[in-house]
């Protein structure tokens, strides 16, 4: 009873400490763990679970764009890495190196990758000679080193899991098209299978990734007002393409460099479908990316215990398609269980006991509103259908109304600190486009600006911010993970 109790212990309230409610959650759950090696962690198979799922749903998208994915070495010799300076720069801090193997030092030091567009594009210029080879549409799943100072399971660790894109193409527009079809991508795969609805927009140059000519972002909103960039997509330009000297000889017989992209999501979506729905039980999963979606739960009496066993067991091979578990253990309470799963997340619950059997039915119970339903058994499957569709509308639904509710509009820069202090959210004002204003508003305030949105634009007379000049773009601020 000792491990009963201290399981279902109350998680640390959201309100009181959000930071400690999502550690809390996180470990609870299983989902991961802390390793001997600070910043690193463990992924347990029920988190793994989770972003197999997150994972499977992006890699369809990415195949039925028409990109194959690959594979390219974890280590990247100092040399290609210096090549570019301006992207080195950018992950001086973060870079693990390799100086020996064995007992024997290496001649070069060899990066082990924070990102992969030096050894890429050196292999790309190996491979590309003609406009015949182009377009090059490869994608690659793997894992990622930077020594980060500051760590938090699954939103920011030293090494974590992603998926980065990159492609080649023949013209500018070619690889712009790119850019802006993989955000979109990205922007339909979040809210259709995460339920969690974005903002869409271009980063800032102060924000673009180093060596890009362009990045662009979808940035989420977590329930603690905080933003989180969900994944980013980069034209390159030619930028790279003239330092690995990537080119190719057009049908005219000139002699060109390519144009890029790379774009990239990471295992930090999973944190963010925990901060975005969790409540103060536990884990609340879209049921399109829950590893369990529906969980029986037998309520045994010894009496009737094989009985009730079985027909659970029955039920749940009646569901297939689904990702059903039968709790079929007799070691703990039906309550127990309850709070177990609640925790856990799963969508649907379903209880079956002696009563049940008799009247022919089930109790069904949905986590994100804990409504109980009395269902025929007969009615069972399109009763679990209809409800794992429209909870996963219902959180989008919710989720969406928050965002709206914490979007803000401000004029006035001392209403914009007091605002982004006492209600935080994204904060929509204008801005003069000088990078001392975003230093500045950044130093005041540790906001920063998440994008530059498609879809607005300042009036005529609009002011930035900041300085009060006149304003250049209508923009989202948050403090961000």
């Amino acid at each position: 009873m000792a491990a009963e109790k201290e399981f279902v212990k109350e998680l640390t309230s959201k309100s009181e400490d959000f930071s400690q409610w999502y550690v809390d959650v996180i470990r609870k759950t299983d989902m991961a763990d802390y390793s001997s090696i600070k910043g690193c962690m463990v992924i347990k198979p029920y988190g793994y679970a989770l972003w197999e799922n997150i994972r499977d749903g992006l890699d369809r998208r990415i195949k039925a764009t028409g990109h194959q994915n690959a594979y390219f070495p974890l280590f990247v010799p100092e040399s290609l890495l210096r090549l570019e300076a301006e992207h080195i720069e950018g992950f001086a801090p973060e870079v693990a190196w390799v100086t020996h193997g064995g007992n024997e030092k290496l001649e070069e030091r060899l990066a082990i990758r924070p990102t992969s567009e030096a050894i890429i594009c050196s292999i790309y210029a190996k491979w590309i000679h003609s406009y015949r080879d182009l377009p090059i549409l490869i994608n690659q799943w793997a894992n990622i080193v930077r020594w980060e100072k500051v760590t938090r399971l699954f939103l920011r660790t030293t090494e974590f899991l992603w998926q980065e894109g990159h492609t080649c193409h023949r013209t500018e527009e070619e690889a712009q098209e790119e850019t802006i079809k993989m955000l979109n991508v990205y922007k339909e795969f979040m809210e259709t299978e995460l339920a969690t609805p974005v903002i869409v927009g271009q980063k800032t140059e102060r924000e673009k990734f180093a060596g890009a000519l362009r990045t662009y972002t979808i940035e989420a909103l977590m329930a603690d007002g905080k933003a989180l960039q969900g994944g980013t997509s980069h034209n390159l330009g030619q930028h790279f393409a003239k330092v690995f000297k990537i080119k190719f000889l057009d049908e005219d017989q000139s002699e060109k460099y390519v144009w890029q992209t790379s774009w990239g999501v990471s295992t930090r979506l999973v944190g963010g479908v925990v901060m975005v729905h969790g409540d103060d039980a536990g884990l609340v999963l879209p049921p399109r990316i829950a590893p369990i979606q529906v969980v029986f739960v037998p309520i045994y009496f010894e009496r009737t215990k094989e009985e009730i066993r079985a027909k659970v067991t029955a039920l749940a091979e009646a569901l297939p398609g689904i990702r059903v578990e039968a709790d079929l253990r007799d070691t703990f309470t039906p309550g127990w269980k309850f709070n177990h799963w609640e925790m856990k997340g799963v969508p649907v619950r379903i209880e079956v006991g002696p009563k049940d059997i008799a009247k022919h039915q089930v109790v069904i119970v949905r986590r994100d509103t804990r409504e109980k339903i009395f269902v025929p058994e007969t009615e069972m499957r399109a009763t679990v259908e209809r409800l794992l569709v429209d909870i996963q509308r219902s959180l989008f639904d919710r989720a969406t109304a928050f965002l709206k509710e914490n979007t803000r509009s401000v004029t006035d820069y001392g209403e914009f600190k007091e605002l982004i202090e006492s209600k935080r959210g994204f904060l929509v004002a204008d801005w003069c486009g000088q990078a001392a204003c975003e230093d500045k508003i950044k130093e005041d305030t540790k906001a920063t600006i998440r994008c530059i949105p498609f879809d607005l634009s300042p009036s005529p007379q609009a002011t930035c911010i900041c300085c009060g000049s006149g304003a250049n773009h209508r923009v989202y601020f948050a403090r961000a993970y």
